[in-house]
């Protein structure tokens, strides 16, 4: 009994997860607008800071004030989402130390089917200094294109100055921070003050 509740628990966490059959809906394609997508508050004032937010509680993506905008989509459970932490916080700092991209860039997290406490002990075990978000109930996930987890989604503002417009998705491995970073760069087309 005790093995056949295993194995339904892993079914059903692949099939929230990755979709029935491998059927999954689209993410976001390059050149199209992101979903609207109301945030939880963050987890603290820093990061509220980080963000450019203004008030308090729930906020639309759009509020971050920022050129670009890089969403990680993960889970606390996927273990390629765990090895690739490290590699995100690499790309994070880089990010903040260049003094060309420190207030173009924002990254944030997205912890599909995670609670506030499995987001939190993420965070915790993994030393994320961003910004990350649950989503218990998938509903930033289900607007997102229910993508596989690691997925990266990086968006420029767009031309109205009101949401967010596709430049660049990547799913699984960023294969590094300083590659994902010039990609990043020439996709959403960041470049430095010599135009390199």
């Amino acid at each position: 009994m005790r093995r056949h509740s295993v194995v339904w628990i892993g079914a059903l966490t692949a099939l929230v997860l990755f979709g029935p059959g491998g059927a999954w809906a689209a993410p976001p394609a390059v050149g199209e607008g992101l979903p609207g997508m109301t945030l939880p508050a963050p987890a603290g004032p820093d990061h509220r800071a980080y963000l450019g937010l203004a008030g308090e509680g729930p906020f639309d993506a759009a509020a971050v004030r920022a050129e670009v905008l890089l969403i990680e989509v993960f889970s606390m459970y996927c273990s390629y989402c765990q090895k690739e932490a490290p590699e995100v916080n690499r790309l994070y700092e880089r990010a903040g130390s260049s003094p060309d991209l420190r207030d173009r860039l924002r990254i944030i997290g997205i912890g599909v089917g995670n609670t506030a406490l499995e987001v939190e002990v993420f965070r915790k075990k993994y030393a994320v200094p961003f910004p990350l978000f649950p989503d218990p109930d998938f509903t930033l996930h289900r607007a997102l294109g229910e993508v596989r987890t690691p997925f990266f989604i990086v968006a420029r503002r767009a031309a109205e100055g009101n949401g967010w417009v596709a430049v660049l998705t990547r799913e699984g491995s960023m294969d590094g921070a300083d590659p994902f970073l010039k990609r990043i760069r020439e996709a959403a087309g960041l470049f430095k003050e010599d135009g390199s």
